[in-house]
């Protein structure tokens, strides 16, 4: 049996976790369509998604009743107009401290150090959001603290990502992390990475921060794989690209 005659043939019984044959290949078809072609003839349809056509053609037509696809004059097929409508629906969904919050908890936990998430406000960095450990000697930092935009590690990830090109840190563009040694407080080292949104748009800087003393080379590394793959999945939440703070990553661990 053929990988089209293997999803044609599937019932709603056999599709992932109890879902519905039917809905999966309609979301298949839409998952079809990117950027790059935005565009579709059945033929490439058929290809990319592994359905026949005839199946395409049908569930075409509930698509198009519901606003999800486009028939073109010339035979193609288009997103329709309803994934217009409920994308700022999803934007509003959710608090961007529903998606953070819960790493800056993880982050606390296993490192037993003060996590923090900033954001750019003019000139300054913003602590938007913070966790403190059960510790007794931790850095000790508030919601709505602001500090200098030109000295820490969140602030050279915020110049870096947030701005234009010319205050970008060449060295934290690529390695997609920074970290910072007694430059607003001569005790505290902090370790950041960056989160992004949508159209790579950056959201904050996700950062662990402590005692200079307790931040050792060995803390330090431990710290920015940590950060970097709670960022990638916060940046995947608020529906963002991740590839390359999982390259980034994965050059760590290489």
């Amino acid at each position: 049996m053929n990988s089209n005659e293997m999803l044609d043939k599937a019932s709603p019984q056999n599709t992932a976790d109890g879902g519905v044959a039917a809905v999966d290949r309609a979301f298949a078809i839409l998952g079809a369509f990117d950027a790059e072609r935005n565009v579709l003839p059945l033929a490439e349809l058929a290809r990319r998604t592994g359905l026949y056509k005839s199946t395409i053609l049908r569930l075409m037509n509930s698509l198009e009743r519901a606003g999800f696809i486009r028939r073109l004059p010339d035979g193609q097929f288009a997103i329709g107009h309803e994934p217009l409508r409920l994308a700022p629906l999803y934007q509003s969904s959710f608090r961007l401290r529903d998606i953070i919050y819960p790493k800056l908890e993880t982050l606390s936990e296993d490192s037993g150090e003060t996590s923090s998430f900033y954001v750019i406000e003019n000139d300054s960095r913003v602590v938007l959001f913070r966790v403190e450990p059960r510790r007794s000697v931790r850095v000790s930092i508030h919601e709505g603290d602001r500090f200098p935009l030109q000295a820490g590690a969140s602030g050279k990830i915020l110049r870096t990502f947030g701005l234009s090109a010319e205050h970008a840190l060449p060295e934290v563009r690529e390695q997609f992390w920074a970290s910072s040694f007694g430059e607003r407080d001569p005790d505290t080292a902090a370790v950041s990475v960056p989160v992004f949104g949508i159209n790579n748009e950056l959201k904050g800087a996700l950062t662990l921060s402590g005692p200079s003393e307790r931040f050792n080379e060995d803390v330090i590394k431990g710290a920015r794989n940590m950060l970097l793959k709670l960022a990638a999945q916060a940046t995947v939440a608020l529906g963002g690209d991740s590839r390359e703070l999982q390259q980034a990553l994965a050059r760590l661990e290489g």
